[in-house]
């Protein structure tokens, strides 16, 4: 099975149809990011919650289950999985599409602000 199926120009003097190509094959990738974490988010949990489990039914008597050993896995794994949601979803996601826009704008009318208080 082929990774990519895309069909060949209908009509090789469309100068729009390499363009179309071209994007679809970056929604492809990111498609495949996309997919590529969910995956890494789902074993991620059914590990983890399989490994707390496991420690917790075998832990000896005085054995404490809130130590830091019984989620370590989690935690580290975690961190490692909080990277690749940021590889996938970019920090964009955080702060926002137009987020520097809105910022410079808010600058902006606060300088002018200042600016009309000394007029």
């Amino acid at each position: 099975m082929k990774k990519y199926e895309i069909e060949p120009y209908k009509d090789h003097t469309d100068p729009d149809s390499f363009a179309r190509e071209e994007a679809y094959l970056r929604a492809k990738k990111k498609l495949d990011k996309l997919v590529g974490f969910y995956w890494h988010l789902a074993v991620y949990v059914i590990i983890n919650i399989f490994l707390i489990i496991l420690i917790g039914v075998n832990l000896d008597r005085g054995d404490q289950f809130w130590s830091f050993g019984t989620f370590a896995t989690a935690l580290f794994w975690g961190i490692g999985l909080a990277f690749h949601f940021l590889s996938v979803f970019g920090p964009g996601f955080i702060f926002g599409k137009n987020w520097e826009d809105r910022k410079i704008k808010e600058y902006m009318d606060k300088d002018r602000t200042d600016m009309r208080r000394f007029e």
